[in-house]
C-alpha cells in the first residue's frame, strides 16, 4: 500500500462534516460533462453514436419512470446509505477507501478486479499471461471498449495510466513494487514488466493502481469523472450524497440493471436507521448488529446479513515497551482475552481471528488455538513476571475515538483478573497518530486494520507494533519473490503462525460488516462492501 497512516485505514472516520454541502460544492458529471470533453483523434463519429444510445434510454426512462406508488416490479431509482463519505472525487490523490468503495467498478475500471472472495478477476484485461521468471505480465484486453465520453478504451490509455501513476507518485503508486516498464504491444495488448518478481501485482492492480483513464478527456478530477464503468456521476455533494445514473456508452457485460442509484452518507448511526426504516434508503451498509435487530426481528420486511472482509481489530503491544517486551506479559493478555465475550457484546456477527491474515487473504490459517481463553494459564505468566492481583501491573491503553468505550472497558475488566490495572485513554485520532502511530510512546493500542494484504506489517520493524523478528522479514520476502501461488501462501502461513506464535499483538476478531436492506432488493454485494461496491447488479422489486 501506499501509506502507513492506513493504519487505520479509514481516512475520515473520525471527523467527517455532518453538515450538507454547499451548492458550490455540487458537481455534474452527466451527459453535459461528456458532452464538453475534448476527444481528439478518437472516433470522429463516436458522438452520434452517444446521442442515439441517450435518445434510446431516455425513451426507455420515459415509459417505465413512472411514480412508486402507480406501479410494482422493478425500480428506476434505489437509494443507499453508507457511512464514511469521500470529501472530493480525486481518486488519483486523495487518500480513504470512501474512494475506493464507490468509484472502483462503478465508475473507474481497472486492468484486473477483485470479487466477493477477494480474488483476482478480468475487467478491462480479458486474460494475461505471466512468464516463468515472474517478471513480465501479458494483458489482452477486451475489443470495443470505451469511456463514458466515447472516446474509445485501447492499450494507449493503460500504458498512459499507469506510466502516469508511476511518474507522478499518485496514491498507492509505491504499493507497485518493482515495476520496471510498461508498453503497448498493439491496441488490445499491454506488456509490464517488472525488475523482480511481485506475488501481489495482479492484487495490486486491481485496486487504485490498474485504474483506466482517459489520457484525452479533460475535467476536474475533485468534482468529476470519466470512467468506463457502468455508471457515471451525475452528482457529488461532498460529505453528503454521490448520485449514479447508468453509461449509456458502457461497452462491457456488467451494464447497470438500475437506472439511479442515489448514496446517501450518515455519521449519526441512529439517523442511518432511521432512514431504512422509514423508507428514505433501501439498504444500509455498515449497521451494528445491536442496532440492526429492530430489522432482523422483521423478516417479512427487511434482511439483515454480515459478510466477510478483511478489517482486524489489532490489540497491539509496544514491542519496545518497558514491560510489554517481555513476552510473558504479552502471552498473558492474550491467554486472558475472552474473545467470544468481546464477539458477543457487539452482537455475535464478528468471527474469531487468532493472528495477522483475515480469511480471505492469502495465507490464512486459523490460529485461534494458540492462545485459547485461559486464566490460569495467564495468571501463571503474569506470576512468572513478577505480578498478579496482589501486586498488580499497570499499564496504558491509548486508542482512538472512533472505536468508542466499550471494547477499553471491557477488556480493562477481563485483564483484572490476571493484575494488570489497564489505564484506558480515548482519544482524537490525530492524537493516537502523533502518540502511537509517530511517537511510538504507548503500551497497548487498538485499531482496526481494515486493509487486505497488509502482512507486511508485521516484516516492518520500524513500523508502531517495534516488532522485529528476521525469520518473519526473510519468509515475507519470499512470499513477495514466489512466482506459484500455492508457494506464497505456505510461506505467508509459515511467516502469520510465527508472528501470532511471539504474540507482539492480539487479534480480537475480525469485523464482519453487517448489511441490511428492504426486502425485494437484489445483487447488493455483502462481503467486502467497505471496500469495494461494484453497483451493477443491484436491482430493486418492489410488491
Amino acid at each position: 500500500m501506499a501509506e502507513h497512516p492506513g493504519a487505520h485505514g479509514r481516512t475520515g472516520a473520525t471527523s467527517s462534516p455532518t453538515t450538507p454541502a454547499s451548492p458550490t460544492s455540487e458537481a455534474s458529471t452527466d451527459a453535459s460533462l461528456n458532452a464538453r470533453v475534448r476527444t481528439p483523434h478518437r472516433r470522429p463519429w463516436a458522438w452520434l453514436v452517444a446521442v442515439a444510445v441517450v435518445a434510446v434510454v431516455i425513451g426507455i426512462i420515459a415509459i417505465v419512470n413512472r411514480p412508486a406508488t402507480q406501479q410494482a416490479g422493478r425500480r428506476d431509482t434505489v437509494t443507499i446509505g453508507l457511512k464514511l463519505a469521500p470529501t472530493n472525487l480525486d481518486i488519483r490523490n486523495q487518500s480513504g477507501s470512501a474512494l475506493d468503495q464507490i468509484l472502483i467498478g462503478n465508475v473507474y475500471e481497472g486492468l484486473v478486479a477483485r470479487d466477493e472472495n477477494n480474488q483476482v478477476v478480468p475487467a478491462l484485461a480479458a486474460s494475461w499471461e505471466e512468464s516463468a521468471d515472474g517478471l513480465t505480465y501479458t494483458f489482452h484486453l477486451n475489443e470495443g471498449m470505451s469511456f463514458s465520453n466515447g472516446d474509445e478504451l485501447n492499450a494507449d490509455d493503460v500504458v498512459w495510466s499507469i506510466q502516469e501513476l508511476v511518474d507522478k507518485q499518485y496514491h498507492d503508486a509505491s504499493s507497485l513494487t518493482n515495476f520496471d516498464a510498461i508498453t503497448a504491444v498493439d491496441p488490445n495488448t499491454v506488456e509490464l514488466r517488472l525488475s523482480a518478481p511481485n506475488s501481489n501485482l495482479l492484487w495490486t492492480l486491481a485496486g487504485r493502481c490498474g485504474l483506466v483513464f482517459d489520457q484525452d478527456a479533460e475535467y476536474d478530477m475533485k468534482t468529476e469523472a470519466i470512467g468506463s464503468g457502468p455508471y457515471l456521476v451525475s452528482e457529488f455533494r461532498a460529505n453528503d450524497s454521490i448520485t449514479l445514473k447508468a453509461n449509456p456508452n458502457y461497452w462491457g457485460e456488467h451494464r447497470a440493471k438500475t437506472e439511479t442509484v442515489v448514496v446517501r452518507y450518515f455519521t449519526d448511526d441512529n439517523a442511518a436507521v432511521n432512514a431504512l426504516a422509514s423508507g428514505d434508503v433501501q439498504v444500509l451498509a455498515p449497521i451494528s448488529e445491536n442496532l440492526a435487530g429492530q430489522f432482523a426481528d422483521d423478516p417479512d420486511h427487511y434482511t439483515v446479513q454480515a459478510g466477510d472482509g478483511t478489517d482486524k481489530y489489532v490489540l497491539a503491544f509496544n514491542g519496545a515497551g518497558e514491560h510489554t517486551s517481555d513476552p510473558r506479559i504479552r502471552q498473558a493478555i492474550r491467554y486472558a482475552i475472552d474473545h467470544e465475550e468481546l464477539i458477543a457484546s457487539r452482537g455475535g456477527a464478528d468471527a474469531p481471528l487468532g493472528g495477522p491474515i483475515p480469511s480471505l487473504d492469502p495465507g490464512y490459517e486459523d490460529l485461534t488455538d494458540l492462545y485459547p481463553h485461559d486464566v490460569d494459564k495467564a495468571l501463571e505468566l503474569m506470576a512468572e513476571a513478577g505480578y498478579g492481583p496482589d501486586n498488580p501491573l499497570t499499564l496504558r491503553l491509548e486508542y482512538s475515538n472512533t472505536y468508542g468505550t466499550d471494547l477499553g472497558d471491557q477488556l480493562r475488566s477481563q485483564l483484572a483478573q490476571i493484575g494488570i490495572d489497564l489505564k484506558v485513554e480515548v482519544v482524537e485520532f490525530s492524537t493516537w497518530l502523533q502518540d502511537v502511530y509517530t511517537n511510538k510512546d504507548y503500551d497497548l493500542s487498538l485499531v482496526d486494520h481494515n486493509e487486505s494484504h497488509d502482512f507486511y506489517q508485521w516484516a516492518d520493524p520500524e513500523y508502531y507494533y517495534n516488532y522485529d523478528n528476521a525469520e518473519v522479514q526473510d519468509l515475507y520476502a519470499q512470499a513477495l519473490a514466489a512466482t506459484d501461488d500455492a508457494d506464497r501462501d505456505e510461506l505467508l502461513r509459515r511467516a502469520a503462525r510465527i508472528v501470532s506464535e511471539d504474540a507482539p499483538a492480539d487479534w480480537l476478531f475480525n469485523y464482519r460488516i453487517t448489511t441490511a436492506w428492504v426486502n425485494g432488493v437484489e445483487g447488493f454485494p455483502v462481503n467486502l462492501n467497505q471496500t469495494q461496491l461494484p453497483l451493477w447488479d443491484l436491482a430493486y422489486e418492489s410488491e
